[in-house]
């Protein structure tokens, strides 16, 4: 009898020490190198028993590996970084030797991003489990006066279907939704299954009046077709949730939560999916790492 006590308390402590699912994961945010940011992105992801992968630059990563290590279950960092850095791949062993989890959120290429003198960084990435974010479409300007070498037509989500096919390991996230090449994006998504997105950004403000447009994109729900690949799982579980927070800004998670919301309802997702949009489909890629 005294046996099975034990064996049932060591069963009840092994399952109580899992990690626990959390109901918001933000796969975007950019970390603006202010440690008060960390204390109150920390306090907010308490408030909705949230993680996020928090980006961030080479220069910041031991100040954000102590700081993850000291709030466990919150944060994982992914490093920020350049395609065309000519030390790439060096970058790539210390973001993966500090504990991230991935890389990006890559932008600015001088090359498009399927461009063969990129791969040697993917198939590192790929080798090392990680989580890949691409800026795809649009892109700012901050300086209108300043010359600068940075074309959006580089980074079209068109761009990520070989990435996706050639290094069919690599989780891949494109930002944005390929805004404005929505349906390039979703039609990619549908054959790729390591290819997933975030539309954070501008796109759910300026589609805010007609958010079931999303269901012309995201069209294979139930579809029988012999040239639709065979799912049992909606078509918007390519979609994962991610804020865009720049600049220390934090009530962009809010506005951007409040926004998807709207957008899963208006679109008639069943809860379960959107679960797994919110927190599930990101929860078990992390956890397999």
């Amino acid at each position: 009898m005294r046996f099975l006590f034990l064996l049932a308390v060591s069963a009840i402590c092994t399952w109580s020490a899992e990690p626990k699912r959390p109901k918001i994961i933000d796969a975007h945010v950019h970390y603006n190198g202010d440690p008060a940011f960390l204390a109150k992105y920390t306090e907010k992801l308490e408030t909705v028993d949230g993680q996020a992968l928090l980006i961030t630059e080479h220069k910041h990563v031991a100040a954000v590996k102590a700081f993850i290590a000291s709030h466990p279950g919150r944060l994982y960092g992914i490093g920020q970084m350049s395609l065309d850095h000519p030390d790439a791949l060096k970058l790539v062993d210390e973001f993966h030797d500090a504990g991230f989890r991935g890389l990006g959120e890559l932008t600015g290429p001088e090359y498009s991003y399927d461009d063969r003198r990129y791969w040697p960084i993917y198939e590192r990435a790929e080798k090392y489990g990680m989580i890949v974010l691409f800026h795809t479409g649009i892109v700012n300007r901050r300086n209108f006066s300043e010359p600068m070498n940075i074309s959006s037509d580089r980074m079209r989500v068109s761009t990520l279907d070989l990435i996706a096919r050639r290094f069919p390991k690599l989780t891949v996230i494109a930002a944005h939704l390929g805004n404005p090449d929505y349906a390039w994006a979703a039609e990619i998504g549908r054959w790729n299954p390591n290819l997933l997105f975030d539309v954070s950004g501008s796109t759910l403000y300026k589609k805010q009046s007609d958010l079931a447009f999303f269901k012309s994109i995201f069209w294979w729900d139930n579809v029988v077709s012999p040239h639709t690949p065979k799912t049992d799982v909606s078509a918007f579980e390519k979609l994962v949730f991610g804020s865009d927070v720049f600049g220390g800004n934090l009530d962009e998670f809010d506005r951007e939560l409040d926004l998807y919301r709207k957008l899963l309802q208006a679109c008639g997702v069943a809860p379960a999916s959107q679960a797994n949009i919110f927190n599930g489909t990101l929860w078990r890629i992390l956890s397999k790492q």
